[in-house]
């Protein structure tokens, strides 16, 4: 069973982020896919608001989500290119 602590730095860790960076960062992409869904339900009711609301902020945060895993998948190659020190 894993410790308490690698339970919470564990992900962080592997995404190159300690805890709070990690907390800010998805705290900040969860606050973005709230707006994104209220700009969908104000278009469900309002068809001629928020047209490309919604759509967009899923494009941006796909995006942003895609360059950060590449960023990490790179630096993971290089890391073990470089080996144990």
């Amino acid at each position: 069973m894993k410790s308490p602590l690698a339970l919470f730095s564990e992900h962080p860790a592997a995404v190159g982020e300690s805890y709070f960076e990690h907390l800010a960062k998805a705290g900040g992409f969860g606050l973005r896919l709230i707006a994104g869904g209220l700009a969908c339900l104000v278009h469900a009711v309002f068809p001629f608001l928020c047209v490309r609301s919604g759509s967009d902020c899923v494009t941006s945060l796909h995006d942003e989500l895609s360059s950060r895993r590449r960023t990490a998948e790179q630096s993971l190659i290089s890391l073990r290119a470089i080996g144990p020190r």
